[in-house]
Formats: C-alpha cells, structure tokens, sequence
C-alpha cells in the first residue's frame, strides 16, 4: 500500500495532575514524579512531502517560524536515517499557550516525529523516536509514546497508567512562565519526599512549583483564586495554566461560562491514548 504524502494530525496537550521535585542530579537536572494527562485537544500539523531535501515550516504564529523552533529540531533528528532527497513542508495551526505547561511545544516535536516516521518510511521504532526525543526535552517522550504515564527521573521513565476520562477546565493566564526560570529558582522546593502510584491514587498530591510561579506571577495567582471557588484548582507542569476537573462537560462549560471576560481557557477530556497514536494507527 502506498504511504500518503500528506499527513494532517493533531498535537494535544498534557496536564500533570501532581508535579514533586524530589531532588538535583550533579548535572543541574532535577528528579521528580509526576502524572501526565493526556487531553483531547490542542495544535494541529500538516505535513507534506517533498523531494529536494528541503525542511520547511509555517505558524499562524510568526513568531515560531524560527530554525529553533521544536518542530525543525525535531525534524533535523531524523536526518541521519532519510535520504538526502527526503524534505518535507509543515504547517503548524497553534491554539495552546506558549509558556503555559501544557506541552504545546513538546508535543509538536513528538508529532513531528511520529509523522515524518511514517511519511518518510523510516520504519522506527516508537521506543527509539522516544529516546531521540528525550535529546530535546524531557516531556517530550511521552507524548511520542502516546499513552498517560506515570513519569519519574527527569520524566523519561514512563509507566502507562489508566485513569478515569474526566473533563478539565484549564485557564490560560496571559504570562509566559520560563520553565528554566522556575527550576533555577533558588525558592523552589527540591526534597519531596517520593511516593506510590497507590499513595497518589488515593490521597492526591500538589505541584512543588505553584506556590513560587503564583508568587511571581499575579495572574496566575488570580486565576487559581478565582477557578477554586468552583473546585480545586492546580497549576499544571512549571507553566501558566491552571486547571480543575469535573464529571462531565457541561459542569465545566457552566464555570467557564462565569469567568470574568479578561480569563480565557477551554475545555477538554482526559485520554489514556493519545489522539495522535489514534489518527495514526488505528
């Protein structure tokens, strides 16, 4: 069967349900555990083959279309197993939030591999495109192998979990919150004590980052104000966004309705899958 020379695909976010920082490598990498979520929404990318050797990309965000943008790093890593005539146009439609935690970059980079794998029959395995991945960034693994995982190490040791398919209503704080910033700062909390899956599962768990990225950044603080008169809210990863979860949609949609006019977000359902692996394997 003839493989396609255009592949369009979704790039979803993620939320981590806890975030510990359990510790600091001699190298400056931090240790931790967390949960990554998968959700059903986020960026979409089209890719297009061509045969001149050329990698190109465009945004609906000017700012991105940069050689160091994720999505070109992530291609560049499959040079050495193409050949030289293999190129490809990619066109990225961004919705998530620069800067917010929820894995809009990291994703597109898993989606870039996942799909030039297949559009330029290179025949990888999902382990390998992972590995070659964790090169970029260290959530980036997870989304290549396309499945909500418990996470530790510096998030490069997964183990599939399943967890229950509830909806989420994230806010999106207008601030850009440097992950490198947050993790260099000298008030972060670095010795949480580490837990169980089962512990997790049953008594919860925060994010070591909250209380610093809510000290530096109003809006955030807002934002986790305003969303936990409704239901707990947490921030996600190290970035701006902030969530609550419910049983169905429409109990989010009925507090996002209430927000003030200045507090955008959306609404989203947990996935086990990813609904990149979906549109490309199943």
């Amino acid at each position: 069967m003839t493989k396609p020379q255009t592949l369009t695909l979704p790039s979803p976010a993620k939320l981590n349900l806890f975030l510990h920082i359990t510790g600091r490598r001699d190298d400056g990498y931090h240790t931790l555990q967390t949960l990554f979520q998968l959700l059903d929404y986020g960026d979409t990318l089209t890719f297009k083959s061509r045969q001149d050797g050329v990698i190109n990309m465009q945004s609906n965000m000017a700012e991105l279309n940069t050689p160091s943008n994720l999505i070109i790093q992530a291609a560049e890593l499959l040079k050495p197993y193409h050949t030289p005539n293999q190129g490809v146009d990619i066109t990225l439609n961004k919705v998530l939030p620069m800067g917010g935690g929820i894995g809009g970059g990291s994703s597109n980079a898993a989606t870039t591999l996942l799909a030039l794998n297949e559009l330029w029959n290179l025949d990888l395995s999902i382990d390998y495109l992972a590995e070659l991945g964790g090169q970029l960034g260290a959530d980036i693994p997870v989304f290549v192998k396309g499945h909500t995982a418990w996470a530790e190490g510096v998030g490069e040791q997964l183990t599939e979990i399943l967890m229950p398919e509830l909806y989420f209503l994230v806010l999106t704080p207008n601030c850009h919150v440097s992950t490198a910033t947050i993790f260099s700062h000298k008030e972060l909390t670095r010795d949480t004590p580490n837990i169980t899956v089962a512990a997790f599962l049953e008594q919860g768990g925060g994010n070591n980052c909250q209380p610093l990225v809510r000290r530096l950044f109003s809006e955030v603080d807002e934002a986790l104000n305003w969303l936990n008169q409704y239901a707990e809210a947490q921030l996600t990863g190290t970035g701006s966004c902030v969530f609550s979860s419910f049983k169905t949609r429409e109990e989010a949609q009925q507090v996002l309705l209430k927000a003030p006019e200045h507090l955008h977000g959306f609404i989203a359902q947990g996935v086990n899958i990813s609904t990149t692996h979906k549109a490309l394997f199943s």
